[in-house]
């Protein structure tokens, strides 16, 4: 992956490809990510402000445990959470942690976790009209205090400094806070707000009018996040919550949810060296790997859609969120009245007379309680959560991989067997509808970026 922050040593500043600025070569310095620059002590160029650039994306090449741990740390597990936290949950000691971290990145899992606080912390003071306490707690802070500083040690200026430089205030008519999100290019959000509709769960999602519309919790509270196209490779949230603490996660979950979590680069790079995937990466160049808000929504979701079709699947899962979830008032305007029920919910909940099959209630059951008791964490290595899902009567290969493509954002996961993917492959070389072991070997040569193919497959479907 090329270097897409060059800094300055003889200014201290680091900048993005593209900049005015025409220094001299021998005092330039590459970098892979702002945070590598800021690291090394440069801070960012005030004309071509790299630090409204997408949000970093580990690279393809790095280990997947490391790759994990940046993941994690993107989702705040440094928010609460401590380094030593964070190694165990990708299986390495603390020090041999840090050591990968200035291996490949060049900080620690720590000022990695202050950067994304700080980044977000000045697009919250440059775009909106937040005070200054409440964007400390929006981007994680412990402290407004706490934030002071790490914004001054980033920027070289004060929070107070950098809202008197900022030009602009983003906020909806109705009280919500509008955010306008960078994704990295190119991302076709309209495709994702596309593939999301048939799939929404009534009452809890809805697309309207190519705005994807949701209900969320934060903080246990109950809000609503509207998400739509924003221009070239962007999305502008509109957000409807009782708090804005914790705000920073909120969005690493829409990132997630739009596919800006994973190398896209390099699965592409990897994919178009293979004719028959050629064309249709060319004919499609921003379609992306879809994620999901919630890995137990989406596991639920999963399961209920298998062997039938998917519009019949969000109608069934929307029965079993008015039976289970949550419901919130004053939402209405929005298409939305509840939040999507947590595994102890549906534990708790009769699932009889919605249309569901006593096998499929049962399953339902088994996982939700897999999660509750702690034998199924949806956060964990892909590898163990297709290992955990397969104990659980009633699972099989297809729902394991889409949880592992949807949920743990494995790049190789392939459901196979997954009629829109037989359809789509059979589009690619003609002829019969082909089985899914005729389409397991065809994807051979797409490993290990599978779960791309899979997504421009069902496409071509």
């Amino acid at each position: 992956m090329t270097s897409p922050i060059s800094a300055v040593s003889t200014t201290g500043i680091y900048c993005r490809a593209g900049c005015v600025a025409r220094p001299l070569s021998r005092n330039v310095t590459k970098y892979l990510s702002p945070v590598q620059a800021e690291a090394a002590g440069y801070r960012a160029c005030l004309k071509c402000r790299p630090d409204r650039e997408a949000a970093w994306v580990a690279p393809d090449e790095m280990p997947d445990p490391l790759r994990r741990a940046v993941s994690l740390i993107s989702d705040g597990a440094l928010d609460s959470g401590t380094e030593e936290d964070l190694a165990a949950m990708v299986g390495f000691s603390p020090r041999h942690l840090r050591r990968l971290f200035l291996e490949h990145l060049g900080a620690t899992p720590s000022f990695v976790a202050r950067s994304r606080r700080a980044h977000f912390a000045r697009s919250l003071i440059d775009d909106t009209a937040l005070s200054i306490t409440e964007i400390a707690f929006a981007a994680g802070f412990a402290s407004v205090r706490q934030m002071n500083r790490v914004v001054k040690d980033v920027f070289r200026f004060t929070p107070t400094e950098l809202r008197a430089k900022a030009k602009r205030r983003l906020n909806a008519a109705d009280g919500g806070l509008q955010l306008n999100l960078k994704l990295p290019h190119p991302t076709d959000a309209a495709e994702i707000i596309e593939f999301l509709e048939p799939r929404c769960t009534p009452g809890v999602e809805v697309v309207h009018e190519g705005t994807y519309r949701r209900t969320i919790e934060l903080c246990g509270h109950p809000g609503a996040l509207e998400i739509s196209p924003s221009g070239e490779d962007a999305v502008l949230i509109t957000a409807h919550l009782p708090t804005y603490a914790g705000l920073v996660d909120v969005v690493s979950r829409v990132r997630r949810l739009f596919g800006a979590d994973m190398d896209h680069e390099a699965a592409v790079e990897w994919l178009c060296s293979e004719p028959l995937m050629a064309s249709m990466l060319a004919a499609a160049p921003g379609t992306r790997v879809p994620g999901s808000w919630s890995g137990f929504e989406s596991a639920v979701r999963i399961v209920v859609g298998q062997q039938i079709t998917v519009v019949g699947a969000s109608t069934l899962t929307g029965r079993i969120a008015e039976a289970a979830g949550t419901a919130v008032d004053g939402l209405g305007h929005l298409g939305l009245d509840r939040v999507f029920p947590s595994a102890e919910q549906i534990v708790a909940a009769d699932l009889v007379g919605l249309g569901l099959t006593n096998r499929r209630i049962d399953t339902l059951r088994c996982l939700a309680e897999a999660v509750v008791l702690g034998d199924l964490d949806l956060s964990a290595p892909s590898d163990d959560v297709r290992a955990a899902l397969h104990t659980i009567p009633g699972i099989g290969q297809w729902t394991a991989e889409l949880v592992a493509m949807r949920v743990c954002r494995d790049r190789d996961a392939f459901p196979a067997s997954d009629l829109g993917i037989r359809k789509g492959a059979t589009a690619l070389v003609g002829g019969d509808l082909m089985s899914a072991k005729d389409v397991e070997e065809l994807a051979e040569e797409w490993h290990p970026h599978r779960a791309l193919a899979a997504t421009h497959l069902w496409r071509a479907a």
